[in-house]
């Protein structure tokens, strides 16, 4: 039997297709091999994100080159926004690569596999979502779903647009019934995914016309569905129909990623985020009048090119007066192709580096507080399996997206109620009282 090595790099979205290439691959009659080696096809799902994905994928491609010369018959392919952001350029500068795909062409990968081509393909045209493609979750009990693809948005750091091309949302129906389908297979947890899930729909016509809030409500009505997740939104399209949503809907989680990026108005501009800092605080206080114990995660750059010190003090007041529950910071980047790439301006990389550890001391100061209100309580926990740092505890999540260690016999894919004993910025500790699971 034929076998294949699929290393996945990058966002969600990556993750979800990852997923359903190798769920396509083992539909064609592949096994997945347990290392890079023991593999026929080796394939890679890149991100053009952030430079240190970059960097770290080159040298897998590396690894992948030494092994096509070892066996000039394995296939080694390379998908995902990378690939798509150098298009024929892969095979100019990577000559041992004999199949290159973008996001909107992972189908492509079966045809070629399954077709008698002698030489490299690339395929960079988006056809349509991936839905209907066979999938291999990671967690039979959670599942991603694709409600768009793309970007309309011109973020002057972002390579996104120009790799997943313009935003185009799917039919309600069809997301409906793909979650209607993994319910029916166990599944009790999705996540919807798009680059900016909460201006879905804008592009869509006649009956198939739905807000991204009334698709939130047709998703929550799917029985067998508990949780309900998405990611990413966008300040500007936070709506007040979408945070009321979280208050309502009853699988709809009590967790809003919001993405900061900046807390000075003035970078805000330079980055081309359409809102500014009091639009985005706006947004945070209807979020805590709605739902007072919303978590609230989110992402900062530090260092964009013409930052100054009063710049990031004022992100430091945002990130102080929010709260957040935890964030993913980011020393920016220049990426190829983007105009924040080009700036005169460039901040050095010592007053990045010093900048993002007082961030980051912050965060965690705030998490911790932030953390504390669960001590004492009894929350609902999805039980994912054996916890990382100790085998002979559970872990799982929270409804508020928060990781949570603790003693107990639930099983993987149960919900649990675990009363939560103490608290850091990043995780939970907790038992599982005997008599919840005695009852």
């Amino acid at each position: 039997m034929r076998t294949y090595h699929l290393t996945s790099f990058g966002c969600q979205m990556n993750e979800h297709d990852s997923e359903r290439m190798k769920g396509m691959l083992e539909s064609l009659g592949l096994s997945e091999a347990p290392a890079r080696s023991q593999a026929d096809v080796i394939l890679f799902n890149t991100c053009s994100i952030r430079e240190s994905a970059d960097n770290r994928f080159l040298g897998h491609l590396g690894e992948a080159k030494r092994l096509k010369a070892e066996d000039p018959a394995r296939v080694v392919g390379v998908g995902g926004c990378w690939s798509q952001s150098l298009k024929e350029r892969v095979f100019e500068q990577f000559p041992f690569v004999d199949v290159a795909f973008g996001p909107g062409q992972i189908p492509k990968l079966a045809e070629f596999l399954t077709s008698e081509s002698l030489t490299a393909q690339g395929y960079f045209e988006f056809e349509g979502f991936s839905g209907h493609l066979p999938m291999k979750r990671e967690r039979e009990f959670q599942g991603w779903v694709q409600i768009s693809v793309g970007c309309n948005c011109v973020c002057a750091y972002c390579i996104v647009p120009s790799t997943r091309g313009r935003e185009v949302s799917r039919a309600p129906t069809d997301v409906v019934g793909e979650i209607e389908r993994l319910a029916a297979d166990g599944v009790r947890e999705v996540t919807l995914l798009g680059q900016n899930v909460n201006s879905y729909g804008r592009d869509l016509r006649g009956d198939q016309r739905a807000s991204f809030a009334e698709l939130l409500a047709m998703v929550d009505s799917v029985e067998g569905i508990d949780r309900v997740r998405y990611t990413s939104p966008h300040p500007k399209d936070m709506r007040e129909d979408v945070i009321r949503a979280h208050a309502e809907l009853p699988a709809l989680c009590e967790h809003i990623h919001l993405p900061l990026q900046s807390g000075s108005s003035r970078v805000l501009k330079a980055m081309r985020r359409t809102y500014d800092r009091g639009r985005y605080l706006d947004r945070v206080a209807m979020i805590r009048e709605h739902v007072p114990d919303c978590a609230l995660t989110t992402d900062v750059i530090v260092g964009f090119p013409g930052e100054t010190e009063g710049d990031f003090e004022e992100t430091l007041e945002v990130v102080e007066q929010v709260g957040y529950d935890s964030a993913f910071t980011f020393v920016f980047s220049p990426r190829r192709g983007t105009p924040a790439a080009d700036h005169a301006d460039q901040v050095p990389h010592a007053v990045k580096r010093e900048r993002m550890e007082r961030l980051v001391d912050l965060v965690q100061r705030k998490a911790t507080e932030r953390s504390q209100r669960f001590v004492g309580r009894t929350m609902e926990v999805l039980v994912e399996g054996p916890s990382r740092t100790d085998p002979s505890r559970l872990r799982g999540r929270t409804r508020h997206n928060k990781t949570v260690n603790f003693t107990g016999a639930a099983q993987a894919g149960e919900l649990a109620d675990v009363e939560i004993t103490s608290a850091t910025s990043t995780t939970l500790a907790g038992e599982e009282p005997l008599l919840s699971r005695l009852g």
